[in-house]
């Protein structure tokens, strides 16, 4: 028997395994934690584009979490491409199973609250604490494609 709870505590997962215990059922308990990690993060980053690849790294490097909209597209040019790959890596990321449903975006525009009608974005932000999970992420792959290049053909 396989039984999912999605969303509950640790403690009521517990409590659950221990009444099946007292009927004499057999279940274990395994958890998914929500969220970022740094082996998450590094999944992301690779199943990028390189247009989406290179925002979030500006994201998160170049802005420590919140970057303008116009850098951006100095750089990349136009953004719909790009901030269109992030939004859908963790749509995929989910359904194959690399983590939770309903993990929120690392990456989210920002609208500009005076002008809220107008649907150009100002910036991009990431939240402070997984500033420097993204961070560890780059490095990983950073050093990855320096492992690789140095081994030659």
């Amino acid at each position: 028997m396989e039984i999912i709870i999605k969303g509950a505590s640790e403690e009521f997962a517990e409590k659950l395994v221990a009444l099946a215990a007292q009927h004499h059922a057999e279940l274990s308990i395994s958890t998914v934690r929500p969220g970022w990690t740094v082996d998450r993060a590094e999944r992301y980053l690779r199943d990028l584009t390189a247009g989406s690849r290179q925002m979030a790294e500006m994201v998160t490097v170049d802005g420590d979490g919140y970057i303008k909209a116009d850098h951006l597209r100095g750089v990349l040019g136009a953004l719909n491409g790009p901030s269109n790959g992030l939004k859908r890596a963790v749509d995929r990321g989910a359904r194959k199973g690399w983590w939770p449903e309903g993990t929120p975006a690392p990456i989210t525009p920002v609208s500009d609250p005076e002008n809220p009608s107008w649907h150009q974005n100002i910036a991009y932000r990431m939240d402070q604490e997984l500033v420097p999970v993204f961070r560890e992420a780059i490095t990983r792959i950073a050093a990855g494609k320096k492992a690789d290049d140095g081994q030659g053909d």
